[in-house]
């Protein structure tokens, strides 16, 4: 059931990979394995090779293959964040004296930790607009050991063409990255369209409740998850059992909760497109958007998530997010929950001042799976 070649349907997997019956009880559902430690039949003797839930946990394996079957890897690790797991994939294919391509609209916390934290380290990094596959190509440096792709982007949903920036990052030596977390698994798998690595901030769109944090890596190489493997017990920074029991439970529904937002998306931008006090809708669904062609070539919907442009500057965006009443004013996204923001001021405030600050007119919303009627007319009034 967790083989990546499985002819069994998303759905079926979402369901069913990792998950089979307890063989002691007949539960349907992973149990919840509250321990800390795993007796020993004498030393060294593991049953099912359990000794430490650090190191290994019954319910986060379960989630672990769940996720690694939905995106066609062979191989899962799950974070308690994830940062957590963008932390992890970096140091293990990142020395000091390296350098790493990322998006010039990259999230605000992956380029904190790349600007704040690894540079302390040595390493390098250049913002590029992923976009432009031949700019990607010259930003590639001799010590470049990784291309770091978000599509579609946060904030700013631009889009990138994974298989053609994987030929580029492979050619050139370095490991490719892609952040999912926009898309998930429903919706885009890059694993099959040239990706090493597949990150997810599982505490979106694969959770889908915000009730639980988490990250997770996928691969197919198995020296790079043996490497993600080593860190994630060394460093520590993995999901408790009841964490990865909420991101399993809320795996089982991704896929009608994805063709929900996609659904409500689409009328919301609709609505935003008419609206005389919006300037600009970002969007990959439109087919006035830049990337709409390749997005359309490598995703089976366009998702929940829109970026707009309001008219009047800053202040005007900051009364649209202050005015709505079912976009619930928070960060983060991807929930069963509509949310807006405002990307300058709250999630990429970390980017100020830099390359990569964002437009102090965009708002940002998560639309989420309420009555879509209900969340248009919630924006329409909240933009007068």
């Amino acid at each position: 059931m967790t083989d990546s070649t499985t002819p069994y349907g998303f759905a079926t997997r979402a369901i069913h990979a990792g998950q089979e019956p307890d063989p002691t009880t007949g539960s349907v559902i992973v149990p919840i394995h509250a321990t800390s430690t795993y007796a020993q039949d004498g030393v060294g003797g593991l049953r099912q090779g359990y000794e430490y839930s650090r190191t290994g946990n019954p319910t986060r394996t379960a989630l672990e293959q769940c996720l690694a079957s939905l995106e066609r890897g062979k191989h899962g690790r799950a974070f308690s964040s994830g940062m957590g797991a963008t932390d992890t994939a970096l140091r293990a294919m990142c020395r000091p004296g390296d350098h790493v391509v990322i998006p010039n609209d990259a999230y605000g916390g992956t380029f904190r930790l790349i600007d704040k934290v690894l540079s302390h380290w040595g390493v390098e990094h250049t913002p590029v607009a992923l976009s432009d596959v031949d700019a990607v190509r010259a930003a590639i440096r001799p010590n470049t050991k990784v291309v770091w792709v978000e599509t579609p982007t946060n904030p700013l949903l631009n889009i990138a063409d994974i298989a053609a920036i994987a030929e580029v990052a492979h050619h050139a030596g370095a490991k490719f990255v892609v952040d999912n977390t926009f898309a998930s698994p429903a919706l885009q798998t890059p694993l099959e369209l040239g990706a090493d690595v597949v990150l997810h901030s599982t505490t979106k769109y694969v959770g889908g409740h915000s009730d639980v944090v988490g990250g997770a890596l996928i691969t197919s190489d198995s020296e790079l998850d043996a490497a993600f493997g080593f860190l994630q017990n060394g460093a520590g920074a993995v999901p408790g059992p009841f964490d990865a029991w909420l991101t399993l439970r809320g795996l089982k529904t991704l896929e009608l909760r994805m063709d929900k937002h996609s659904d409500n998306a689409e009328l919301v931008v609709e609505a935003l497109v008419k609206h005389p006090k919006v300037k600009k809708v970002l969007y990959p669904g439109l087919p006035t958007h830049p990337g709409h062609e390749v997005a359309a070539k490598q995703m089976r919907r366009f998702g929940g998530m829109i970026s707009f442009i309001v008219d009047g500057g800053e202040e005007a965006a900051l009364a649209v997010c202050s005015r709505t009443k079912l976009f619930t004013l928070a960060e983060s996204l991807g929930g069963v929950e509509s949310l807006i923001e405002h990307p300058g001021k709250m999630t990429h405030a970390s980017t100020a001042g830099s390359m990569l600050e964002v437009p102090s007119d965009l708002v940002r919303i998560s639309v989420g799976i309420e009555s879509g009627d209900d969340l248009v007319a919630d924006l329409l009034e909240a933009l007068g």
